[in-house]
């Protein structure tokens, strides 16, 4: 039985387009490689702080973001440096001192072992303190005045970014 123009016509466009539909990756992993190298590239410059739920930060209207450091964190049971405990709070408060020993060694260790950054940045030295909110002044001028006597001249304070309304 011989076939009609048009059942030939769709048969030869059935039997082109048979084995189609070929994706090309090509370009797809030209895409993905660009994807990483741009996040590789942007995620160097972000430090992240140590979070834990048991400081709760106060809130602030910061501009600028903080430089990376030796991070304090002050709990309501503990101080601790770089994950290290040092002290208890209570500890701290109980003692006449204007300064707090333990802890004045413990950041001049990281002092010497960070002293070559800081002499090939140029920069001072930093700490960051991250204090509970509720934790009194007098314990977190002991330990401003303990950092900067063991050699950093940068003490700066972590807090959470508020957002202003004004835009709206």
């Amino acid at each position: 039985m011989k076939m009609s123009r048009r059942a030939e016509r769709m048969a030869r466009t059935y039997k082109r387009h048979k084995g189609g539909n070929q994706l090309n990756l090509v370009s797809l992993m030209d895409i993905f490689t660009i994807l990483v190298f741009f996040l590789l590239v942007n995620t160097a410059d972000v430090e992240v702080l140590p979070h834990t739920k048991a400081v709760k930060l106060p809130e602030s209207f910061s501009e600028t973001a903080p430089a990376r450091a030796v991070t304090i964190m002050i709990t309501r049971q503990a101080i601790l440096v770089q994950g290290q405990q040092v002290l208890t709070v209570q500890e701290a408060l109980d003692r006449q001192q204007t300064g707090l020993a333990r802890l004045a060694t413990l950041l001049a260790q990281h002092l010497k072992h960070d002293q070559r950054e800081t002499i090939t940045g140029g920069s001072r030295p930093r700490v960051n303190i991250m204090a509970d909110k509720d934790i009194p002044y007098r314990l977190l001028k002991k330990i401003m005045l303990t950092s900067t006597r063991a050699g950093y001249g940068q003490v700066s304070l972590a807090v959470l970014h508020k957002f202003s309304n004004q835009g709206q």
